[in-house]
């Protein structure tokens, strides 16, 4: 294996450090979001799992958000549902299945305006960037979300 410059090496540690760092805003940023409309992080976390991967049987939300299915995810989806941030209807091909739809209008009226902000702050940094380093950026990041995912399920087993 060839040996790497110090340069890279101090390159790699700093952009370690700096994921870490990214990651644990994110999460505490979410939990304030959630927390500032009243509710838990992984409330918010399924209302937007709905929101970017579709509607899904509760079973299917439980996998997509590491509940337990059954009384855990009722619960949330109750929660939820009672806010009216999702809506359950029965499916129209099986009616034994039930489907849980979120609903963007009540989500964004609660939390809408803090996206907002953050989009037009990060809009700002942005327009400071080359074509090329966004291009850089956003496959960095997508390479780093698919990391995630796939150690969350590793972890789950």
């Amino acid at each position: 294996m060839a040996e790497i410059s110090a340069r890279r090496a101090a390159a790699i540690a700093r952009q370690g450090e700096a994921m870490q760092e990214f990651m644990a805003r994110a999460v505490l940023f979410q939990d304030a979001v959630a927390r500032s409309v009243g509710l838990n992080g992984t409330d918010l976390q399924a209302v937007g799992l709905l929101l970017s991967s579709g509607p899904a049987t509760p079973g299917e939300l439980a996998a997509r958000t590491g509940l337990t299915a059954g009384g855990a995810v009722t619960a949330m989806i109750d929660r939820l549902e009672r806010i009216g941030y999702v809506r359950r209807a029965r499916d129209e091909t099986d009616r034994r299945r039930v489907i849980v739809t979120a609903n963007p209008e009540p989500l964004m009226a609660g939390v809408g305006d803090v996206y907002a902000r953050v989009a037009q702050r990060w809009g700002a940094y942005l327009d400071t960037l080359s074509d090329e380093q966004i291009e850089f950026a956003a496959d960095l990041l997508t390479h780093a979300a698919e990391v995630n995912r796939e150690e969350i399920e590793a972890l789950r087993g």
